[in-house]
């Protein structure tokens, strides 16, 4: 069963076939048709999906000065929102049905200034999010 960390959680739902690199991208394919019919654990930390990115060293995100602790925060939130904690199993599609109650909550506080918003916009899901 794979292990997905808090943001992930949510972000994910709105993956489009882009990403840092082909090894990465492939990954997060891999991942999600296994949690779509594996279900996933929620973890803490780098999960599945940071297992292949290029800027995870040593279990820690060195995408940019502060992304560790960045990164931590928005998982804290995301599961916050999602009324769900680390080392809960669950099923893919129970957190995609309470993705559009908090999308607006969480729009505001990370996808207004993510460096992926031109991504996720491509997304049918994250279009019906940010219109409902």
């Amino acid at each position: 069963m794979p292990t997905l960390r808090g943001h992930h959680l949510i972000c994910l739902h709105f993956f489009n076939g882009e990403g840092y690199d082909q090894t990465f991208i492939d990954n997060l394919e891999n991942t999600l048709n296994a949690v779509k019919s594996e279900g996933l654990k929620i973890g803490t930390g780098g999960d599945d999906v940071c297992g292949k990115c290029p800027y995870l060293k040593n279990d820690s995100c060195h995408y940019s000065e502060n992304a560790e602790a960045e990164i931590r925060e928005m998982d804290a939130r995301a599961l916050e929102l999602l009324h769900l904690s680390a080392g809960n199993n669950i099923a893919w599609d129970s957190i995609k049905n309470s993705i559009p109650d908090i999308f607006s909550d969480w729009f505001r506080s990370y996808c207004s200034e993510c460096e992926w918003l031109t991504v996720c916009e491509k997304n049918d899901f994250f279009q019906k999010g940010a219109s409902g």
